[in-house]
């Protein structure tokens, strides 16, 4: 189409004298006003390949948009469904996925894993004296407390309830109390007063062999003992010894 517009451009340009020499008068009449028509339909057509493009390129926009709502829709879903929602904390079934993967990684590379499971001391004086928002309150912040204490490659899972696990991959043993030091008791003020809230913990350590389950189970029962050997005296608050 370039090359047509710039020979036609060229014809039209050529002295009426040049014409005169070949043709009449009518016959370059003519000829002059089929280019120009020429020179029209052109016009017209590039003017519809501009429109044509145009809309095509509306239409990819349209279609990319679309894609990135419906990844961002997928996304949103995907975090749903790993998500506790009260917490904003993995779920359990994400969990105890994450914690199967990480066994294996650490039976394959020989790196050190530990679990932890968390459990609120006395978190049922909370429900029962303050009710059951303020236990959320508490359950919340405690739970915001956990995600600035641990390392961005560890994982906080609530379990359910006041039960929560830690999954410290590549984390030695020495360096546990270093993680939790920064997850201390705390008090927080609440419409019915002051809540103190205390925490038991249970560790497990990856050994050859282990399973996930098995993990869970020996971090649990570490957990019930330090509870039993520790219990909290009844009162209004959480007590932590």
């Amino acid at each position: 189409m370039v090359l047509l517009l710039s020979g036609v451009t060229a014809l039209v340009a050529l002295p009426m004298r040049t014409w005169l020499e070949f043709m009449d008068e009518g016959a370059v009449r003519v000829l002059v006003q089929g280019l120009l028509l020429v020179m029209l339909v052109i016009q017209v057509f590039s003017m519809w390949e501009q429109r044509h493009l145009r809309a095509l390129c509306d239409h990819l926009a349209e279609q990319m948009e679309k894609a990135t709502e419906q990844r961002a829709r997928a996304d949103q879903l995907y975090g749903l469904s790993i998500l506790d929602p009260l917490t904003g904390l993995y779920n359990r079934r994400f969990g105890e996925r994450r914690l199967d993967e990480e066994v294996t990684r650490a039976a394959t590379t020989g790196n050190p894993l530990l679990l932890v499971s968390l459990d609120f001391d006395r978190f049922k004086a909370i429900n029962d004296q303050h009710g059951h928002a303020a236990g959320d309150t508490v359950l919340q912040e405690f739970s915001r407390r956990l995600r600035r204490a641990i390392r961005a490659s560890d994982v906080p899972i609530r379990v359910g309830g006041d039960e929560f696990l830690l999954i410290l991959p590549d984390c030695p043993t020495d360096q546990l109390q270093t993680v939790l030091s920064r997850l201390a008791a705390f008090d927080l003020e609440l419409a019915g007063g002051t809540v103190h809230v205390s925490y038991s913990q249970g560790v497990a350590k990856y050994q050859v062999g282990d399973t996930a389950k098995e993990m869970i189970a020996r971090a649990d029962g570490h957990l019930y003992a330090e509870k039993a050997k520790r219990s909290a005296p009844s009162g209004t608050d959480v007590q932590h010894s």
